[in-house]
């Protein structure tokens, strides 16, 4: 098969056997990792994060098989994320969930071993320097991926806006409308941050991703966290399969240094 190879979190499609088609799956620099809070360094010239989304334009909701995805407008600079390891400013242009079959795992990233019930990935790119974001999602610092686990208790009030649109996504391949979702109400009340270079946490799996891995969880409930199992791997017209476990285990640190914007 060449071109787009078929994968999954199956057994036969796994992460496990993303090498075979995805060489690079066994790189210096892949994502997701276990953040060891002890090993990571304070780094004082770690500049504050700042994330505009007040203007962000949200465009669709959709199943591509693997996640449930928000996309957005991102023709201009309206909705960057900036500073922190960064440099210049990069556009959001979409945010996806991972999450589990049971609450005790479903993050990518882990922090000294613990997994969280989910993790939200808000995926940015690099327009000053790359003409498309398929461009820069090829290049080592073409794209800067926000990471925040989620965690269960309180219900979230922004998240059921998100949650209420999944009965029209619930197979692969659909898509429907979805406008004036500000992400901003995503993201935990601190901005503290632990950073390290890293990849996309799917195939293609290319080592082009800045992390920037929040500290501080947002809290949804149980009942909203069961919302993302309705979703499904599969078209309407397949055997249902439950999207669960969608996510890779922590990949091997090798040379890298996590630097922390707080002191432990």
């Amino acid at each position: 098969m060449t071109g787009h190879h078929c994968w999954g979190y199956g057994e036969d499609d796994g992460p496990s056997e993303w090498y075979k088609s995805y060489p690079i799956a066994q790189g210096d620099r892949q994502s997701p990792i276990d953040i060891e809070s002890t090993k990571a360094v304070y780094d004082p010239h770690l500049k504050p994060l700042t994330i505009s989304y007040e203007l962000s334009t949200s465009l669709s909701i959709s199943n591509n098989g693997h996640s449930v995805m928000v996309e957005f407008e991102d023709a201009d600079d309206k909705t960057v994320v900036k500073g922190g390891p960064l440099e210049g400013s990069y556009r959001l242009k979409q945010f996806h969930f991972h999450w589990g079959q049971k609450q005790s795992r479903g993050s990518e990233h882990t922090v000294d071993g613990k997994p969280f019930p989910g993790e939200l990935h808000l995926v940015h790119w690099n327009a000053r320097k790359y003409a498309t974001f398929g461009e820069a999602a090829a290049a080592p610092d073409g794209l800067a991926v926000v990471g925040v686990f989620l965690e269960t208790g309180e219900e979230h009030g922004h998240m059921n806006r998100l949650t209420d649109a999944f009965y029209m996504v619930k197979f692969k391949g659909t898509k429907a409308q979805f406008r004036s979702f500000n992400p901003k109400c995503l993201l935990p009340f601190s901005l503290d941050y632990w950073t390290y270079p890293g990849s996309l946490t799917t195939p293609p799996l290319n080592e082009s991703v800045t992390w920037i891995v929040m500290k501080e969880p947002i809290r949804i409930s149980e009942k909203q966290l069961g919302k993302f199992r309705t979703l499904l791997f599969t078209s309407e017209e397949d055997q249902k399969i439950q999207m669960v476990n969608n996510f890779r285990l922590p990949q091997p640190l090798k040379e890298r240094t996590i630097r922390a914007s707080f002191k432990a």
